[in-house]
């Protein structure tokens, strides 16, 4: 029997692999999480379908912020919740209050009229927020 190949002996066998490799899912879970957290800034600002005016220069701030948006017809939101000029102040006091370091970021349709957005701005500061912003696109 000197030509038989002995095939299946047990020394050859490598040894079953009982544990379960995570690093590829937490690689991909990373991934997804980065996308998402760029991403998402972007789908709230077109839901709300307001046209930033676009501009050369800007920064962007590290601070906490209070996200306001003023579409063309003059409708607003803080923070997602929808509110009329009449509760502007009352809610960015209610805010401030969760949030006193807060800058406010004022997002304003470009086609907005220029009354509305300083009155925004006049009702965010008589709440007693001072340090606010207006968003731009790039250009």
């Amino acid at each position: 029997m000197a030509g038989k190949i002995q095939s299946g002996s047990s020394d050859d066998e490598l040894p079953a692999m009982s544990e379960i490799n995570v690093t590829p899912f937490v690689d991909v879970v990373l991934v997804l999480l980065v996308i998402f957290m760029v991403t998402a800034p972007m789908l709230v600002r077109e839901q709300m379908n307001v046209n930033l005016p676009k501009a050369e220069s800007g920064e962007k701030s590290a601070a906490e912020q209070i996200a306001i948006v003023l579409d063309k017809e003059g409708i607003i939101h803080i923070q997602k919740k929808l509110v009329t000029f009449d509760q502007v102040e009352s809610e960015i006091k209610l805010l401030i209050q969760t949030l006193p370091n807060a800058q406010a970021v004022i997002s304003a349709d470009s086609d907005s009229k220029h009354g509305d957005v300083v009155r925004v701005m006049d009702l965010v500061k008589k709440a007693g927020l001072t340090r606010f912003a207006i968003q731009i696109e790039r250009k």
